[in-house]
C-alpha cells in the first residue's frame, strides 16, 4: 500500500469516527429536548400533605431544658399529578418546636405514589430527655401552663418523579405541619386510655420541593 493510499484509509476511518460520533450527541440532544419538552408541557406538581391526627402518649417537661415525649402522627400525602408519579426516598419525621428539634427522627419506608393516588403514614416519633436550649424550655414550660404548645410535624427526604419510563434525579422534600397541642381545662383532645390523648386536626402542611 502506497502512503497516499494509507492516508487516505485513515482519513475515511477519521470520518467514520466524526460521524459516529456527532450520531451520539445529535441522538442524546433529541432525547434530552424531547424530556424536557414533556417535563415543560406536564409541569409537575409537588404533592399536598395533611397532618390528620395526633396521638400525645407523653410530654414531660418537668426537668429543666430536657424533654421527653412520645406522639404518633398520622399523615395522608396525594399526588395531584395526572400522568407523573412520585417516589418517596429516605424519608423521615420528627417534631420541632421553635425551631428546634425536641423528638429523634423516625424513618418512613420508601414507597411509589402513581397518578392522583394518597399514601397514609402512622409513624411513631419520640425522645428521651432530650435537651432543649434554656430560652426555648422556659417559653415551653409557659405554653404547657397556659394549656397550649404548638410544635411543629415535619418531614424531610428525597422525592423522584416518573413520567413514563423516565425518571428524574432526586428533589429535596420538605413539609411541615403544625399541630397545636392543648393540656389541661383547654385541652381538646380524646383520652384513649393510658394517659395518651389523641387530637384531631385535619391540617394542611407547607410543602417544600
Amino acid at each position: 500500500m502506497s502512503v497516499k493510499e494509507c492516508h487516505h484509509h485513515k482519513g475515511k476511518k477519521h470520518k467514520l469516527f466524526k460521524r459516529i460520533f456527532w450520531g451520539i450527541v445529535i441522538f442524546a440532544f433529541i432525547v434530552l429536548l424531547t424530556v424536557l419538552i414533556i417535563w415543560a408541557i406536564l409541569k409537575p406538581t409537588k404533592p399536598t400533605f395533611i397532618l390528620q391526627d395526633v396521638t400525645v402518649f407523653g410530654f414531660n417537661a418537668t426537668v429543666p431544658n430536657l424533654l421527653t415525649s412520645s406522639f404518633q402522627v398520622t399523615l395522608s400525602s396525594r399526588n395531584p399529578n395526572d400522568k407523573i408519579g412520585i417516589y418517596y426516598d429516605r424519608l423521615s419525621t420528627y417534631v420541632s418546636y421553635r425551631n428546634q428539634q425536641v423528638t429523634y427522627r423516625t424513618s418512613i419506608p420508601p414507597s411509589y405514589q402513581g397518578h392522583k393516588e394518597e399514601d397514609v403514614w402512622s409513624p411513631f416519633v419520640y425522645g428521651n430527655n432530650v435537651p432543649v436550649a434554656p430560652y426555648n424550655f422556659l417559653g415551653l414550660s409557659q405554653d404547657q401552663s397556659d394549656g397550649n404548645v404548638l410544635v411543629i410535624v415535619k418531614v424531610d427526604g428525597k422525592v423522584r418523579w416518573k413520567v413514563g419510563s423516565f425518571t428524574s434525579g432526586h428533589y429535596n422534600l420538605y413539609v411541615r405541619c403544625p399541630a397545636f397541642i392543648t393540656f389541661g381545662p383547654r385541652s381538646t383532645g380524646i383520652a384513649l386510655g393510658n394517659n395518651a390523648v389523641k387530637y384531631q386536626l385535619v391540617q394542611r402542611c407547607t410543602v417544600g420541593v
